[in-house]
C-alpha cells in the first residue's frame, strides 16, 4: 500500500477524526449511520502559518500529534489512501485538549 505524503499550505491543519467509543443508550445500540460524526480529532499534518501583508509567517499554535475539538460543520472532507481526513484552517479549531 503506497502511502502519500501531504503538507497542508498556510494555516490549514490535517486531522484525523478520533472515533468515540461505541454509543448505548438504554440498552440499545444506535447504528452507525444515526451516529453523529466525532468533534475531536488528532493533527495529523500542519502548514507553515498565517502570513500578514508585509510577507511575516506567524506559526500555528496547533501540531502534528495535538488532540483538538472542532465545530462540527467545520473543514472539508478528504479521502487520502483510503482514509477519511479533514482539512481545516487553524482560526476553526476551538481547542487543544490536554490529558
Amino acid at each position: 500500500m503506497a502511502t502519500t505524503s501531504f503538507t497542508p499550505l498556510h494555516d490549514r491543519i490535517l486531522v484525523r477524526r478520533v472515533e468515540e467509543g461505541e454509543t448505548v443508550r438504554g440498552g440499545i445500540i444506535i447504528p452507525d449511520s444515526a451516529k453523529e460524526k466525532p468533534q475531536q480529532g488528532e493533527v495529523v499534518a500542519v502548514g507553515k502559518g498565517k502570513s500578514n501583508d508585509e510577507g511575516k509567517v506567524f506559526p500555528l499554535d496547533v501540531k502534528a500529534g495535538d488532540t483538538i475539538l472542532f465545530g462540527k460543520y467545520s473543514g472539508t472532507e478528504i479521502k487520502l489512501d483510503g482514509e477519511e481526513l479533514l482539512i481545516m484552517r487553524e482560526e476553526e479549531v476551538l481547542g487543544i485538549v490536554s490529558k
